[in-house]
């Protein structure tokens, strides 16, 4: 059953950690791979923006990001490139999800079908009940068959260790060079987190906002600067 027209602008080459990036100092070009298929030279949130803001001649209803190749859990929503082309399609006016596979570091393939499927059903429930308007649904869907998925579930983030020291090396030339480190282990990944979503076998799904207010420490904050200067 087809449930939408599809348009896919997507970057040229992985953009993982890319999170909320704008290209700025360049140009951007736009090629197309077959009708309804682009590819930008830029970022997610690039190929988000410039879908929305005037490639097209005509209007879009929802931005669908992945499905990513990986998990996206706890505070690596914070550097998604995937979470943040849904983020900048909520920016500019639209309902948004973001869909994430994940898949192990050393994983080839994965059930990239189970994770379009997912979409599917998220995409068809989103059109018949909409959400609030600042809400940005964060989806990460176990690498596994349809089939065996025991269902979906709303969870809050977890935690991460802190990363991994970085990783030193040389060019052919003997110059040093360095590498991010891997993104740590899980520190709070208890009941109710997606990590322990996932790992149960479940869809996790996570609403979150743009707003980063901490809107409860406001009063705290308010007296602490009251000292200053006196």
């Amino acid at each position: 059953m087809t449930l939408a027209e599809v348009t896919v602008v997507a970057p040229d080459r992985n953009k993982s950690g890319a999170s909320n990036s704008l290209t700025l100092d360049v140009p951007l070009r736009v090629f197309e791979a077959e009708p309804g298929v682009h590819f930008v030279t830029g970022t997610p949130t690039d190929c988000v923006h410039l879908a929305i803001t005037g490639l097209f001649d005509f209007e879009h209803d929802m931005v669908v990001s992945g499905v990513n190749d990986g998990p996206n859990l706890g505070d690596d929503v914070l550097y998604s490139g995937t979470v943040a082309a849904a983020v900048e399609g909520r920016f500019l006016g639209l309902p948004t999800i973001a869909v994430s596979l994940c898949t192990g570091a050393s994983a080839g393939g994965g059930h990239f079908d189970t994770g379009a499927e997912v979409a599917r059903l998220l995409v068809a429930q989103l059109l018949k009940k909409p959400l609030q308007a600042a809400l940005i649904l964060n989806v990460n869907v176990p690498d596994m068959p349809f089939r065996e998925l025991r269902g979906f579930r709303v969870s809050r983030l977890g935690y991460r260790h802190r990363s991994e020291p970085v990783v030193r090396a040389h060019d052919p030339r003997g110059r040093p060079v360095y590498w991010v480190g891997p993104a740590g282990a899980e520190e709070d990944a208890g009941p109710g987190t997606d990590f322990a979503t996932v790992a149960e076998g479940y869809v996790s799904v996570t609403p979150l906002q743009v707003d980063l207010t901490r809107h409860a420490a406001l009063p705290a904050l308010r007296a602490w600067l009251e000292g200053i200067g006196g």
